[in-house]
């Protein structure tokens, strides 16, 4: 096999992304239904922590590659004209940037140093 194989590394990105993310959600899950936070600014408290930071900011950098896998695997096996394949995944290429360049100036935003 290899080593350039895209589909392996598309796959791995796809695990690894996943497990991050169930794990994080997990921790949320736990951490919230322990200690709730009930108004903004215990909100903003623990997102501008560095540590939770960090964490969201993976989080959300895992979730732009997950999609990003997702969809462009969707999109090579159904969409035929190559035109459109093009457009489309430089379209939503384009939408996954914005949201992601977005997500990380609020972290950087809220962060407190």
């Amino acid at each position: 096999m290899s080593r350039r194989a895209s589909g392996l590394k598309a796959w791995l990105i796809q695990r690894f992304s996943a497990a991050y993310m169930a794990v994080f959600l997990l921790y949320c899950l736990i951490r919230f239904w322990n200690a709730p936070l009930s108004d903004y600014q215990s909100w903003h408290d623990w997102v501008a922590h560095p540590l939770a930071n960090l964490f969201i900011g993976l989080f959300v950098l895992s979730l732009l590659l997950h999609a990003w896998v997702g969809i462009r695997d969707v999109i090579m096996d159904y969409v035929q004209p190559i035109l459109f394949r093009v457009t489309l995944l430089a379209l939503i290429a384009l939408i996954l940037t914005g949201s992601g360049l977005w997500s990380l100036r609020m972290l950087f935003v809220t962060v407190t140093w």
